[in-house]
């Protein structure tokens, strides 16, 4: 019988833990033994981990809209839990809309959330964890950062940077014992797409409909978050740095191939084809 994660991890942070991918981290985490402590904008939404797990899973309040108050959130957990052992950095969300007519103060929000303090969070993060020299960081990027989705700029900007974030960790963290993971998941059933913000109509794109259309379909069909947590929990035993890419076999292995060894041309013209955009 393999041995359990807590093994090597004995506290863990998941931002963004109250729904999907997130939800599917904590209780893998749970499941394996590690202490964790989940965020969320609401203390409620987590009140039912709590209640399932008790002493295990300590629900923490965090507004990544707000870096003073982030922070505060991370020093007073991670106290709490004497420590980090593990970062998983997940929570986001999505906007979707025509990227001029979209005011900008949308997408600067967006950004500030996914990318500026989520990068705030690594950076406090593996203060403790070098200090230590050990454990491990997890940014939760997405293959939008290979393929970006069509009217979600600001998402797969984000996601991008994180992904830029994780490559520069890896190499500055090499020989530190601080294990350096980007996670780039693709499609999975979390109704992502349910919570997704979308500006009010009138738009100028036509084929907003239909790309969303499409979108929604693409995520209905994806296998449960479950799996991605699979393959975070096979990551976190190989006690690795490096990317892992998960989801469908077509987003998760054959995309890759196309676009690395794919021209730049025929990768666009899938994506077209793939959103109705033709």
């Amino acid at each position: 019988m393999a041995e359990r994660l807590a093994t090597r991890y004995r506290t863990a942070l998941v931002t963004g833990a109250s729904t999907g991918l997130g939800r599917a981290f904590a209780q893998m985490l749970l499941a394996e033994g590690v202490a964790v402590w989940g965020t969320s904008r609401e203390a409620g939404r987590l009140a039912d981990l709590a209640g399932e797990h008790p002493g295990a899973f300590h629900p923490v309040v965090m507004e990544l809209g707000d870096a003073v108050a982030a922070t505060r959130s991370f020093r007073e957990a991670e106290q709490a839990a004497g420590g980090f052992d593990l970062v998983v950095n997940n929570a986001g969300y999505g906007v979707f809309g025509t990227f001029a007519d979209v005011d900008f103060s949308v997408w600067r929000e967006q950004l500030n959330v996914m990318l500026v303090n989520t990068a705030l969070i690594s950076h406090l993060a593996l203060q403790g964890l070098r200090a230590r020299g050990r454990g491990a960081l997890v940014n939760v990027s997405s293959l939008a950062a290979e393929f970006p989705l069509p009217f979600q700029s600001a998402y797969n900007m984000a996601k991008a940077g994180l992904t830029a974030l994780g490559e520069s960790l890896l190499i500055e963290c090499a020989g530190t014992g601080v294990v350096v993971i980007d996670l780039r998941p693709g499609d999975y059933r979390t109704d992502f797409e349910g919570a997704v913000r979308r500006p009010p109509a009138g738009q100028s794109d036509a084929r907003l409909p239909r790309v969303w259309a499409a979108f929604e379909k693409m995520m209905r069909g994806g296998p449960p978050p479950e799996e991605a947590a699979a393959a975070l929990r096979r990551a976190l035993h190989r006690g690795k740095s490096g990317t892992v890419r998960c989801g469908r076999f077509f987003q998760a292995v054959v995309a890759p191939l196309l676009a690395r060894f794919g021209s730049l041309p025929l990768k666009r013209r899938v994506q077209a084809g793939y959103f109705d955009l033709d």
